[in-house]
């Protein structure tokens, strides 16, 4: 037991360091102590969760998405047991690959035995949600005062959204993530990242939606650097790049949080705290 809480503190102080470096929400995985493993255990989430929230009033977006082979009743456990401010709401099917990965690692390179099994399975994964498994968790989320954070894998989730505000399902003002150059979803080039922009301009209207753009591996900052162009907002992280620049491994989120500000600062954009990103994205009042 003393494992598990020492490696929830280290996830808990690595998003507490990235949102001393400017981070307004960090984005929370939980992982097996034993061995890192994609975990959606209750006691793991709740340890990092409380580590977090005891310490800083930085927004805590927890995953529903978990990791390949979880089903749609785990996922969505977070939700009514943390009661986070904001969770991730994936709007439809997404199939990924780990190809690239493949390719570019031998076996003496994984430390642990399930790691290559996990990306072999990546490849024959669908993450399933289907508009019954949508609709439930969008029951649930409201039901505990969670904002949706709406994850846009390709352009057929901008148009699931729109039909979602049109039923009533979904309250204005959204909250919309691109999630953009993963194999399996729509790529990262400018041409791409407009086209989400002007399709949920055209089907939700501009005024009624705020977005985030989350580029995979090596393209996070040019896709971050567009974002922060068009008037948007920006995600960085482990999760989805491991890379400060070419050739050079980043050593932690806060380091990549650092790189977004400074991109952000040098095109005049400024940084939101929590409380600012709370009144941007509408979000319930913070529990003291």
């Amino acid at each position: 037991m003393e494992l598990a809480r020492n490696a929830c503190r280290g996830i808990a102080d690595k998003a507490l360091k990235a949102a001393n470096a400017g981070a307004a929400m960090v984005h929370i995985h939980a992982r097996d102590p034993k061995d890192g493993r994609p975990t959606p255990d209750l006691e793991i989430m709740g340890e990092i969760y409380m580590g977090i929230k005891k310490q800083s009033n930085v927004i805590i977006s927890m995953t529903t998405g978990g990791g390949i082979g979880m089903t749609p009743e785990e996922r969505i456990k977070v939700v009514p047991t943390f009661k986070p401010e904001v969770a991730s709401f994936n709007m439809g099917p997404v199939i990924l690959s780990a190809q690239k990965l493949f390719e570019r690692y031998r076996d003496e390179d994984y430390k642990y035995p399930w790691e290559k099994r996990y990306l072999e399975n990546i490849e024959d994964a669908v993450m399933l949600n289907t508009f019954a498994s949508l609709n439930v968790f969008l029951r649930i989320m409201q039901e505990n005062g969670t904002k949706s954070e709406c994850e846009i894998w390709d352009a057929s989730h901008v148009f699931n959204v729109a039909h979602l505000v049109r039923e009533d399902k979904l309250k204005v003002p959204i909250w919309m993530q691109f999630v953009t150059g993963a194999l399996g979803g729509i790529g990262s080039a400018p041409e791409d990242i407009n086209y989400l922009k002007h399709t949920a301009d055209r089907l939700i209207g501009a005024e009624n939606y705020q977005w985030s753009v989350v580029g995979i591996g090596t393209a996070e900052f040019s896709a971050a650097a567009l974002a922060i162009i068009m008037g948007g907002h920006v995600r960085v992280g482990f999760e989805d790049n491991l890379w400060l620049e070419k050739g050079i491994l980043a050593k932690s989120n806060s380091q990549l949080v650092e790189k977004a500000v400074r991109i952000a600062k040098e095109f005049g954009r400024e940084i939101a705290t929590p409380d600012e990103a709370r009144e941007i994205l509408g979000l319930k009042k913070l529990e003291v």
